[in-house]
């Protein structure tokens, strides 16, 4: 099993829901993944729930303030990265091209964050741990294991986030696919995945995608469709990497699923 103490800077640690609607989103992913959820009355922010396997933390969730709902943030999975120091790194982004959404901000003693948007408009977390390292399993079916940019430009995403966190590029070819580039850490090990935004995929604003892994794609995709879920991208091989599918979630926030072939 892949447990976690800590996440060195530069990598995805932490995926957590913002939901208009707790309940059906919460019944949704501990009915798909299996997940037990540990809800903590937060008082004036109302109740944040973590996700579980085996009393480790998968995942997280919180309800839309009204704030966000006025602002029309849909449902969506907030991605963190982990940096060593949240102001630094908050000032390093803007100096890059990218905006400041909220932030930089402590929450309470678990860390430190700033909301971010890089200049192509998809929206991520830089994370400064202190008690909360984030999930504590990924890699393992129903936990996080991948995060993928779609961006209308991917020179201008490579560049800013090459500068921010030290990712190197590699593209590669995938067929009809169409060309993924690889962001990698030094030492050539992966961080996430970057693809295009095609005209004909019609008016996709910038984003980051979360997956999940799972042990069968076709059967997850079939349980989350019949959990209320819609099928964005059916079950879908890729060449020498595994299977995939995206959903939309019943409150419609967007998230993949995967399973690695490449041990197999």
């Amino acid at each position: 099993m892949a447990e976690f103490k800590k996440h060195e800077p530069g990598t995805f640690c932490y995926a957590e829901m913002a939901t208009s609607d707790p309940a059906a989103s919460g019944k949704f992913y501990t009915e798909l993944f299996g997940w037990n959820r540990n809800d903590q009355d937060m008082g004036e922010y109302g109740i944040y729930t973590q996700f579980q396997i085996d009393g480790k933390v998968v995942a997280a969730q919180y309800k839309l303030n009204a704030e966000q709902e006025a602002q029309n943030v849909p449902p969506n999975w907030g991605q963190y990265v982990t940096v060593t120091d949240v102001d630094a790194a908050t000032n390093r982004a803007t100096e890059l091209g990218g905006q400041v959404v909220v932030g930089p901000q402590d929450v309470m003693d678990y860390g430190r964050m700033s909301v971010m948007s890089d200049p192509t408009g998809a929206v991520f977390i830089i994370w400064e741990p202190k008690s909360n390292i984030g999930v504590e399993l990924r890699d393992e079916p129903g936990t996080m294991c991948w995060n993928e940019l779609m961006t209308p430009d991917t020179g201008k995403a490579g560049t800013f986030y090459g500068g921010l966190f030290g990712w190197e590029t590699e593209t590669m070819d995938m067929g009809d696919m169409g060309e993924y580039t690889m962001f990698n850490r030094s030492g050539g090990q992966a961080a996430a995945g970057m693809m295009a935004i095609k005209p004909e995929m019609g008016p996709i604003p910038a984003n980051w995608l979360i997956y999940f892994a799972v042990d069968d794609v076709d059967g997850a995709h079939d349980k989350a469709v019949s959990l209320g879920g819609r099928a964005m991208v059916p079950p879908t091989d890729i060449h020498h990497s595994g299977r995939f599918a995206v959903i939309a979630d019943p409150v419609g926030a967007f998230f993949g699923i995967f399973k690695s072939t490449k041990d197999e």
